[in-house]
C-alpha cells in the first residue's frame, strides 16, 4: 500500500492538516508544507486580528477613504456579497461590530447593554460594504463598521490550498482546518473513499459522531454554536454565530453541515443554515442531517 504522509500546522486559530499519498515521502511532505504555507499567507491577508492584513486595513481606514486591496481580496469580497444574496443575508461578513459588542472578539462572550447593541446593529449590514471594481478599492459606509471573514476564511484558504496541490499534480489527499471544513480529493491509499465524521457540537460532551460519510472530490463544512459560547443570566447558551436579522446569537439550530464542490461556498452556507435552516439550497449543495 502506498505511504500516506500527514503534515500539520497552526493557522487561523486552528490546526490545519494535510494527508496525501501517491509520491515519494519527501515529495509528499514538501507539497503538504507548500499547501500549509499558502494557508498561512492567506491568514496574513484576511485575518481580523493581524494589524497588517488587508482586512484590518479596510477596518481601520475604510470609513475615511477608499482602501486599495489586492485583486485576490477584492474577488473574495465580491464572492461574499454574492453569497450574502444567495443566503438572503444570513451569511454576512459585516457583523464584526456585533461580534465585538457580544464580546466574542478576543473574549469569552457577554450580553451587551441594549444601547450598545443598537449602536452595533447600525454599523452592520451589507450596505456597509462598497466595492469599486474600476480601481479595486473598498469603502465602509459608517464609522465603526468592520469586516470579519471568520465565517468563510478557513473554507477559502482550504480551497486555495487544494487548488495548489492539484496544480502540483497531486490527485489523492485530504486537507482540513480543525472541525470547520475539510476537502477531499481522490481516495485513500487503500483505494477507499476518505471517511469523515460530523461530531456533536457540544464542547462539554465527549466526541460523539452525528454522522459518518464518505467524501470524494467534495468539501464538507460544519458550523455549530458549541465551543465558543457562554451561558447568560437566565441559563440560555449564547453562541458566537450572530443572526444578522436580530443582532443576537442564533438559536435556530445547534449544528449545520454542508457538502458541495467548493470549500468557500460550503463554509459560508454552513453558517447561513445555522441561522436559517429552512433556506432554499442552490443546485449542487447538500445538507447533512
Amino acid at each position: 500500500m502506498p505511504e500516506t504522509v500527514t503534515v500539520a500546522a497552526e493557522a487561523m486559530a486552528t490546526r490545519f492538516e494535510v494527508a496525501l499519498h501517491g509520491a515519494p515521502a519527501a515529495s509528499l511532505r514538501a507539497a503538504a508544507e507548500e499547501a500549509l504555507a499558502e494557508i498561512a499567507r492567506l491568514e496574513g491577508m484576511l485575518s481580523l486580528y493581524r494589524p497588517t492584513s488587508e482586512i484590518a486595513h479596510i477596518n481601520s481606514r475604510g470609513a475615511q477613504e477608499p482602501v486599495a486591496v489586492s485583486p485576490e481580496v477584492f474577488a473574495l469580497l465580491e464572492c461574499c456579497i454574492e453569497l450574502g444574496e444567495q443566503t438572503r443575508g444570513t451569511f454576512d461578513i459585516t457583523l464584526a461590530p456585533l461580534m465585538r459588542c457580544w464580546r466574542f472578539i478576543n473574549d469569552t462572550g457577554a450580553v451587551p447593554a441594549a444601547e450598545d447593541l443598537q449602536t452595533a446593529r447600525a454599523q452592520c449590514g451589507w450596505p456597509q460594504l462598497r466595492l469599486n471594481p474600476e480601481d479595486t478599492t473598498v469603502r465602509l459606509a459608517t464609522e465603526g463598521a468592520m469586516l470579519d471573514l471568520g465565517s468563510i476564511g478557513k473554507g477559502y484558504a482550504l480551497e486555495q490550498a487544494t487548488a495548489l496541490l492539484q496544480e502540483n499534480e497531486f490527485e489523492n489527499f485530504l486537507i482540513h482546518g480543525g472541525t470547520s471544513t475539510v476537502c477531499a480529493r481522490g481516495v485513500q491509499a487503500d483505494g477507499t473513499p476518505w471517511r469523515v465524521a460530523v461530531e456533536h457540537p457540544d464542547a462539554d460532551q465527549p466526541p460523539l459522531s452525528i454522522v459518518d460519510l464518505d467524501l470524494e472530490n467534495k468539501a464538507l463544512s460544519v458550523s455549530g454554536i458549541g465551543g465558543k459560547s457562554f451561558v447568560d443570566e437566565v441559563g440560555i447558551e449564547q453562541g458566537h454565530v450572530i443572526d444578522p436579522r436580530t443582532g443576537r446569537p442564533t438559536q435556530a439550530a445547534r449544528v449545520a453541515a454542508v457538502v458541495c464542490d467548493s470549500a468557500t461556498v460550503s463554509d459560508a452556507w454552513a453558517t447561513a443554515l445555522l441561522v436559517e435552516p429552512g433556506l432554499e439550497l442552490p443546485r449542487g449543495l447538500r445538507v447533512i442531517h
